[in-house]
């Protein structure tokens, strides 16, 4: 196997159009000549039939962008994360590979009384955690408490940013016998299925982590198909298949994940054969990945959005004319175009068209530098104004985030206003990220199914800042509308209500809504039985084999 890229140190710099210049040349649509080179040595040497050692067949090496920073589910930010977690930890109820709606997981059937507030799961017999003991309703109840109940002794063992939100309903959890467990809620939630469908919500075993808090992020203990064997930080972290598992085993023996940050060191560890997975592709090397016969290229629209978030509490974004000209300022047709060479699909508001309750007659933010001037001077910034803007270098659901965000920065300065890019290695900036509150930033939103109180709530809801309503964006009309529809069964009526707030939201303007991603991954031509997930949430590899 081939040396990996390390994940490199922490760091911060400012960058701006002359510093990115000065880095490397860049060729047109932002890939650098140097990529092109290495792109195309690796492609011809690949194509010669030369190649390191292979993987072997009964192991599948997956390269990611970013390393996770831990592996607790319940304190997991981000899909690098949780693709990981979803090998090891499992949820009550889960999606099947080709959908979103719910099946059972760990709980094989559920009831729910008839004022919605009570929900009864009957658990599958004899699953075992990897560490032997029973995977029961005590369980169930220990993973839950830990977070919403803040008299719970390992409550403040761990930081449940966004575990704590989709629960947010969720009153108390009751064990009725060892295979069942009850939720009771605050109010009735229509989305809760969905919710606890979420990796975030995986059951933990009570005795490793109440054995060792502080170690369980990185020595994790779940009931998954495949369990923790070793992790080299900054190197790889190995996953070893449960042969005890309840259910349909995995595939291969041995699944590694590597992080490997440089978009062009990836492709060519995929093509000279070190990896048999490879995520995010930069989009200038698609359409030659596409042409090698050694390489099978993957694509789905996914669940996404890639946003500009601004802190509302924070002049100048305090007033909404400014968030709404920066709206008008950004291109972000030419974004999808240029540098996303059509992996994405331009966004008008934070759920993906075509959706069950997206709203198609949100406003319009056309592209219109004039409109921005004339919304800034009436706001009293006739010559513009500074900003930093914070960006990630790379990070699970964030496409191709300095070169977007350069575009943006020059966008921003032909209507007056100069915003320093600040730029982060992605662990670095989830975590300053909260600990800032940045005025603005670059951030993206997966979604786990197609119901829209999986993002809509989370981000826009006033009582979830500062995670993950980052923004800090509060409007009561839009509270009452998310609480409204998560209460209601009927999904017509919920549709109506989230196309109202929807409305809302996108006048406040508390983001520039810019795109949704076009999954896109490759495999090794070897690599059989791999598909996307409908919502870009999973990386489901369990069922891959290898000829």
């Amino acid at each position: 196997m081939r040396p990996t890229h390390a994940v490199p140190k922490v760091f911060r710099r400012s960058v701006g159009p002359r510093a990115l210049m000065r880095r490397t040349w860049h060729a047109p649509g932002g890939l650098a000549r140097t990529a092109f080179v290495g792109l195309a040595v690796a492609i011809a040497l690949a194509l010669a039939g030369v190649a390191a050692a292979q993987v072997p067949r009964d192991t599948l090496v997956i390269a990611m962008e970013a390393e996770p920073p831990g592996l607790d589910p319940g304190q997991a930010l981000g899909l690098h994360t949780l693709r990981v977690t979803y090998q090891v930890f499992e949820t009550l109820v889960t999606t099947p590979d080709d959908r979103t709606d719910v099946l059972p997981g760990l709980a094989e059937s559920w009831t729910t009384s008839a004022d919605g507030l009570a929900w009864t799961f009957k658990l599958r017999r004899n699953v075992r955690f990897h560490d032997g003991t029973p995977l029961d309703a005590a369980a169930v109840k220990f993973t839950f408490d830990r977070v919403i109940d803040p008299n719970h002794p390992h409550n403040k063992s761990g930081k449940w940013s966004f575990v704590s939100g989709y629960l947010s309903s969720v009153k108390s959890v009751e064990v009725i016998d060892p295979q069942t467990v009850r939720l009771t809620l605050k109010y009735p939630t229509s989305s809760l299925l969905a919710l606890l469908a979420l990796p975030n919500c995986g059951i933990v075993s009570p005795t490793a982590f109440t054995k060792s808090p502080a170690d369980f992020d990185s020595r994790p203990v779940g009931s998954g198909r495949y369990k923790m064997e070793s992790w080299e930080r900054g190197n790889r972290l190995v996953l070893r298949r449960n042969d005890d598992y309840w259910g349909t085993k995995g595939r291969s023996q041995t699944l590694v994940y590597r992080a490997i940050p440089d978009a062009t060191a990836r492709v060519t560890e995929l093509l000279t054969g070190g990896v048999d997975l490879i995520l995010p592709i930069a989009p200038d090397f698609i359409e030659r990945l596409e042409k090698t016969p050694q390489v099978s290229v993957h694509r789905k629209i996914g669940l996404t959005v890639w946003y500009v978030g601004f802190n509302v509490d924070k002049k100048p974004f305090t007033d909404k004319r400014v968030r709404q000209a920066l709206n008008h300022a950004v291109n972000k047709t030419a974004i999808v175009r240029d540098i996303l060479k059509g992996t994405g699909v331009p966004a008008t508001g934070p759920l993906l068209p075509g959706t069950w309750a997206a709203e198609p007659g949100v406003r319009k933010y056309a592209y219109d530098p004039a409109a921005a001037k004339r919304l800034l001077a009436e706001a009293g910034y006739p010559n513009g104004f500074e900003v930093d803007f914070w960006v990630p270098e790379s990070g699970s659901g964030m496409q191709s985030p300095v070169e977007m965000s350069t575009v943006i920065q020059s966008n921003l300065a032909a209507v007056g206003v100069k915003a320093a890019l600040k730029t982060f290695e992605w662990g670095s900036y989830l975590g300053k990220l909260r600990s800032d509150a940045p005025a603005m930033f670059a951030l993206s939103w997966f979604l786990k199914s197609e119901d829209p109180d999986l993002s809509l709530y989370p981000l826009f809801f006033s009582k979830n800042t500062p995670l993950p309503n980052r923004s800090n964006y509060a409007n009561p009309d839009v509270d009452q509308l998310l609480l409204q529809a998560r209460q209601v069964a009927d999904r017509g009526k919920r549709a109506e209500l989230y196309r109202k707030a929807q409305q809302i939201i996108v006048d406040d303007a508390p983001w520039v809504f810019v795109d949704h991603e076009q999954q896109v991954i490759a495999t090794r031509a070897s690599v059989k039985g791999f598909k996307l997930h409908p919502s870009g949430f999973d990386l489901r590899v369990e069922h891959v084999t290898k000829d």
